[in-house]
């Protein structure tokens, strides 16, 4: 009798430790969300500014981030060629596999921004960035979507016809302002997810 019960209790224990192993497998293969916040900087990724200045132009813009929010401001010149600023995240990696958009909660001026994404494609030996814009209100916040499918590839302002983006791969996200409207500019993002 004590055999039959201990035999009995050996499988259940055994049962519950394959379906526990099972679930920690499926639990550690599961795909992580990307939702960044601004919350605490040591839990993001870097950023960095790249302005026209790599040109000779004279716009300024930087990433701060503070009080929960990335704040992208700057200036915008038009002289000298110029007419951009952007900022980007810095080595740091992200899949994005079966995400259909980006969406963010963003308080602008009023003016055009751009979403930047790059991956590890080239084009004569530099990254292909793949854009699309997105509209701000003056001094309202707003959530904006930006469907991945919208973003076109381009190489040093130049448009490409190819490759498609491939969300496997990407290595920077980053926003640009590049609207030819000299002047300041002031973006706060709240948040930004992918879904």
């Amino acid at each position: 009798m004590f055999s039959k019960i201990h035999r009995f209790f050996t499988s259940v224990f055994l049962l519950a430790l394959f379906a526990a192993a099972q679930s920690f497998g499926e639990e550690s293969t599961a795909k992580a969300a990307f939702h960044l916040t601004f919350n605490d900087a040591n839990d993001e990724p870097k950023w960095i500014a790249q302005n026209d200045g790599v040109m000779g132009g004279l716009s300024t813009g930087r990433p701060i981030i503070a009080d929960g929010m990335l704040d992208f401001s700057g200036t915008l010149s038009l002289e000298n060629n110029g007419g951009f600023s952007s900022i980007m995240t810095h080595e740091k990696k992200f899949d994005l596999t079966g995400m259909k958009q980006m969406i963010l909660r963003v308080k602008g001026d009023g003016r055009t921004y751009r979403l930047r994404i790059s991956t590890d494609a080239k084009h004569r030996g530099s990254s292909i960035v793949y854009m699309a814009e997105f509209p701000t209100q003056a001094g309202q916040w707003l959530e904006v979507s930006v469907p991945f499918s919208s973003m076109k590839p381009s190489h040093h302002g130049n448009d490409l016809s190819g490759p498609a983006l491939d969300l496997t791969k990407i290595e920077e996200i980053g926003l640009l302002i590049g609207d030819k409207r000299a002047g300041d500019f002031s973006l706060k993002i709240d948040w930004m997810k992918a879904q």
